[in-house]
């Protein structure tokens, strides 16, 4: 029962993989949009630009569990900042 739970349970992490790729390049759109409505200082806005670049390349590379933390800490300055 156990070896039938663990299985079903990683071909689900599996499959959800592709969603997490679809969530990047609209998180980052996102992100371009705030930075140019949003009232950050100069810093923030560096910092806010380095996460998003970060976290798109790091989900052009492949690693979407790094690029959704990377785009999530730039949203959270963004959010700090309104």
């Amino acid at each position: 029962m156990f070896a039938r739970t663990a299985a079903m349970a990683t071909v689900l992490v599996f499959l959800s993989a592709p969603a997490f790729a679809f969530y990047c390049p609209n998180q980052g759109k996102a992100i371009d949009h705030a930075l140019s409505t949003a009232g950050l200082s100069a810093d923030q806005k560096a910092e806010v630009k380095k996460l998003r670049d970060a976290g798109m390349a790091l989900h052009g590379s492949g690693d979407h569990t790094g690029a959704v933390k990377s785009l999530a800490a730039a949203t959270r300055i963004i959010l700090n900042g309104m």
